[in-house]
């Protein structure tokens, strides 16, 4: 069963939620892990792509878009509005409107709520999703600086 956890953010802003999943990537890479960010759409995922070279300065993390063949490198950061390769499918940001397919065999997902009311209804339903498989979902509200 993968833990779960639910960031909630103050601001209705869709580039806030977008950002706040840059650092939560950050952190990840940082700490030797390699996720993959999963988006509705290609579009979204061009963005991510775009905002993980600029959300701050100084900042490197390897990463690229996920059109469906693998990476020469496994260390890298991989973004993609489709399922995740295996060696990807560990550990998830979750920045979509749906669930993960197979998150059961997910180790960590993690799931960026704003607050506009389209993406909290999305995220109820996930929520409501995990809890049904038998995951009771962390959750972390997060206040402005």
């Amino acid at each position: 069963m993968p833990t779960v956890s639910f960031y909630l953010l103050p601001s209705d802003s869709a580039h806030e939620r977008c950002l706040f999943g840059c650092k939560l990537i950050e952190k990840s890479y940082r700490s030797g892990c390699f996720c993959y960010v999963l988006t509705d759409t290609a579009a979204q995922s061009r963005l991510m792509d775009e905002l993980l070279w600029t959300f701050r300065a100084g900042s490197f993390i390897p990463h690229q878009l996920y059109t469906g063949e693998l990476p020469v490198v496994e260390n890298i950061i991989l973004i993609g509005s489709t399922n995740p390769p295996g060696a990807w499918q560990k550990n998830i940001v979750n920045l979509s409107t749906q669930c993960p397919e197979d998150f059961q065999q997910v180790e960590r997902i993690l799931e960026i709520l704003d607050g506009s009311e389209d993406t909290k209804a999305a995220g109820r339903q996930r929520y409501r999703r995990y809890q049904q498989a038998g995951i009771e979902p962390n959750t972390h509200k997060i206040n402005p600086n």
